[in-house]
């Protein structure tokens, strides 16, 4: 599976962006997909995941500011982040895995029993003045 990530770049606080993330290869091994961030000096966090089915999980600390979607005819996931601020300047990047999830329990499950995402793209990144 490859991944490739568009739509970062410069942003001013207050502003949007659409991040979007192209899957190919063993597409209909592709389930649960994600978005995790890493910004400098830090350690790489959950921003959100979405089923195969399209059931949402947010990280707590990104419960609405961000909103993950996914078009699987075109294969393509996505990342709505509105009302940008500085602290959100990192490289997002975005992951596939082969395995699914149907609840918050379930993802949160996966994530304790250490499961990953299989594939990652090489990120965008995001950087927003203030």
């Amino acid at each position: 599976v490859q991944l490739v990530e568009s739509g970062g770049g410069l942003v001013q606080a207050g502003g949007s962006l659409r991040l979007s993330c192209a899957a190919s290869g063993d597409i209909f091994s592709i389930k649960a997909m994600g978005w995790y961030r890493q910004a400098p000096g830090k350690e790489r966090e959950l921003v959100a995941a979405i089923s195969s089915e399209g059931y949402s999980y947010y990280a707590e600390s990104m419960k609405g500011r961000f909103t993950i979607s996914r078009d699987n005819p075109k294969n393509t996931l996505y990342l709505q982040v509105n009302s940008l601020k500085p602290e959100y300047t990192a490289r997002y990047y975005c992951a596939a895995a082969s395995w699914d999830f149907d609840s918050d329990y379930e993802f949160e499950l996966s994530v304790y029993l250490s499961r990953d995402f299989d594939s990652w793209g090489q990120g965008t990144q995001v950087t927003v003045s203030s």
